[in-house]
């Protein structure tokens, strides 16, 4: 299976899978994918839908697949030249039945470990915590007339899914709702507080010393120096700086302070400064979206007047470009201010796409495609992603919005692109 597009921690996009001439009577591999399986089949009305949902699968009618807390999305192609909407839901995990999640997996070594591996241990999914679902839990919802529970559509989407589930049981985790690396970070911190624990409750071990006047010999030799300490999975945050009357803004201290922790842990991981690069305009986008908020509140209206002076810019052209970064980093910014030809292929492909799913032609111009109406857009970037834009009809005033995805329609996912709007 090809590598997913991560258009961010809480959204995968997958490509679509071959079609499989199989047919073996077990759709999925693992035991957790025959588990998703099992709880399709059971909680299906209609066998002979099911049966005609599996074979779309297996025939490779499935386009990309994107997975997001509670929700996988994908077009079906059916035996109409247009393909459907489908959805499928799962509902999301709760604070607590987190809390127990992570509880059980930082109980044993080897559970940590075997995720890492794409493996789902039986007794990390037996825990108390409805990790799989059973019949009933899955809703499909499909844009066929068909209203069957559920429609072959529904049912090719859910047997591919067991797929996804069979190579990356994060990926189950991420339909509960929680992202890898939140998981991973997050037990990686319960794991360290109770070893912390468990080193306070041992007895402290006696200190290794020298002599003094063993220490101060001339011709004493020096052992030689330890190993250096491995870098710490991420940069701690800063301590909080008080305000005095006369003194540093605590505001800047923290920003410099944070940056400066961020830079430094990059160097020490890659070797590589991550900032070495940027142009001073650059730096001052990325300075300002890396405070949290957006648009010029109270707290970060310094901030943007600072910057933007520095670099000759307006307070108004900064948030914009910070709208950007956030949107797709150093790339949302060069798709904001760089339009660029693209080649023929993905960019001429997108427009039949757009009409597939009932859009209106949208206006080509380089790299940018235009609604009708002039309030919704999309830029494809040199990263071969669809960066979606919204501003008020009749001008050009485009501001990013939304999520960049590899699919021009998914792109447009929550902007007001209807056909008739």
């Amino acid at each position: 299976m090809a590598a997913p597009g991560r258009d961010g921690e809480l959204r995968r996009t997958f490509p679509a899978f071959a079609s499989r001439t199989s047919d073996d009577a077990r759709f999925a591999e693992t035991w957790w994918g025959n588990a998703w399986v099992a709880a399709l089949e059971e909680g299906a009305l209609d066998p002979k839908r099911l049966a005609r949902g599996r074979g779309y699968a297996q025939e490779g009618h499935v386009d990309a697949i994107t997975v997001t807390p509670g929700l996988v999305l994908a077009y079906v192609r059916g035996s109409r030249p247009r393909p459907y909407r489908v959805q499928v839901r799962l509902r999301t995990l709760g604070d607590g039945d987190w809390a127990r999640f992570l509880d059980a997996a930082a109980d044993r070594p080897g559970h940590i470990a075997a995720l890492l591996d794409k493996e789902m241990p039986h007794s990390l999914a037996e825990c108390g915590v409805p990790l799989l679902p059973g019949p009933g839990d899955l809703d499909p919802h499909c844009s066929c007339p068909d209203r069957g529970h559920p429609c072959k559509h529904a049912a090719a989407l859910c047997y591919q899914t067991a797929r996804l589930l069979d190579a990356d049981p994060f990926v189950l985790l991420l339909l509960r709702g929680r992202g890898e690396r939140e998981l991973l970070d997050a037990l990686s911190r319960l794991s360290a507080a109770r070893a912390a624990r468990a080193a306070q409750e041992r007895e402290p071990a006696p200190l290794p010393g020298v002599r003094a006047t063993d220490a101060l010999a001339p011709d004493r030799q020096l052992p030689p120096l330890p190993a250096p300490l491995p870098a710490p999975p991420h940069p701690e945050q800063p301590p909080v700086y008080p305000a005095a009357p006369g003194g540093p803004d605590p505001f800047a201290l923290d920003q410099l302070a944070t940056d400066a922790a961020t830079r430094a842990h990059a160097l020490l991981s890659t070797g590589r400064d991550p900032v070495a690069e940027l142009t001073l305009w650059q730096d001052a986008v990325r300075l300002a979206a890396a405070r949290p908020g957006s648009g010029l509140t109270a707290t970060t209206r310094a901030l943007y007047a600072s910057l933007a002076s520095a670099a000759d810019r307006t307070p108004a052209e900064l948030a914009r470009a910070v709208a950007a970064w956030r949107q797709g980093g150093l790339e949302g910014l060069a798709v904001l201010e760089e339009p660029w030809d693209p080649p023929a292929g993905r960019f001429d492909r997108a427009r039949p796409l757009l009409l597939a799913a009932d859009l209106p032609a949208f206006r080509p111009w380089r790299n940018h495609l235009t609604h009708p109406r002039g309030h919704v857009q999309l830029r494809l970037g040199r990263d071969g992603l669809w960066y979606p834009y919204e501003s008020e009809p009749g001008h050009e005033d485009w501001w990013p919005r939304g999520t960049p995805d590899l699919d021009p329609v998914g792109a447009l996912t929550g902007l007001g692109a209807s056909p008739e709007g």
